[in-house]
């Protein structure tokens, strides 16, 4: 079987995976795998549960309305997930949902909405959240399922960084080279990307980021950018030069 098996449909399951294990489904899963997909009794399924790598299942039929998995092999071992923080000013629905899929695919290990003096989104659904880095991490062939924090104020995500690099997308940074600007950065160190509301962190919060011990304040090029294109562009950056890409 090919390292990344795109073509066999694949599950994030919560039981413990082992050769010979049996992983019952969810009434939503059987649907999806017997009525959408058309599968039959047989036919294989990738399962992941984040902690004991993919393994190939078979479905298996258990009565006439449930189905479960029998786990066969394992395809892939688990591996570390990247070091790396995502914080961010929510936005409403589609936009969030797009921003949580994409910072999941780029290989982001925490999810942590923070409230800005002018975040535009008032509440922040967690569950929906997780929905989306899990449908994420299924369709991309990641092994690990990004955690999700609930919504914290801006100043307690900084005291709660405990060493961790901050990297400050900040549209008044004077940097006219981002990937100059993140050079010192050492490859596998503990990360977070802050990306901040539409609206631009107040001058008050920016005078706290500028104070944490270790930020680079970054700059993503000489157009404005929505939240969730500058979310794609600072972690493709960071990936790129710091992360796990080289």
């Amino acid at each position: 079987m090919s390292r990344y098996d795109f073509r066999t449909p694949r599950l994030f399951v919560a039981p413990v995976l082992e050769q010979g294990a049996s992983v019952p489904l969810d009434k939503g899963q059987s649907n999806y795998l017997t009525n959408v997909l058309r599968l039959e009794p047989g036919d294989s399924v990738l399962v992941f549960n984040g902690q004991d790598g993919e393994w190939r299942a078979e479905l298996q039929r258990e009565g006439k309305k449930t189905v479960a998995l029998a786990v066969v092999e394992q395809t892939r071992p688990q591996h570390g997930a990247c070091d790396l923080h995502y914080l961010f000013a929510p936005l409403k629905h589609a936009r969030l949902d797009y921003m949580v899929q994409k910072a999941v695919e780029l290989g982001v290990s925490q999810l942590q909405p923070v409230t800005t003096r002018h975040t535009q989104a008032a509440r922040v659904n967690v569950e929906r959240m997780r929905a989306n880095a899990i449908e994420a991490a299924e369709q991309c062939g990641i092994l690990t399922i990004a955690g999700v924090g609930d919504a914290i104020p801006l100043g307690k995500a900084i005291d709660g960084l405990n060493g961790r690099i901050l990297i400050f997308c900040d549209e008044d940074a004077d940097t006219r080279d981002p990937v100059a600007a993140l050079s010192h950065i050492g490859r596998g160190a503990p990360l977070a990307v802050l990306i901040g509301p539409e609206g631009g962190f107040a001058d008050e919060e920016r005078a706290v980021l500028l104070k944490h011990p270790d930020v680079v304040r970054l700059a993503l090029g000489p157009r404005i950018l929505r939240a969730d294109t500058a979310a794609v562009a600072a972690l493709t950056l960071v990936q790129t030069v710091a992360g796990d890409w080289g």
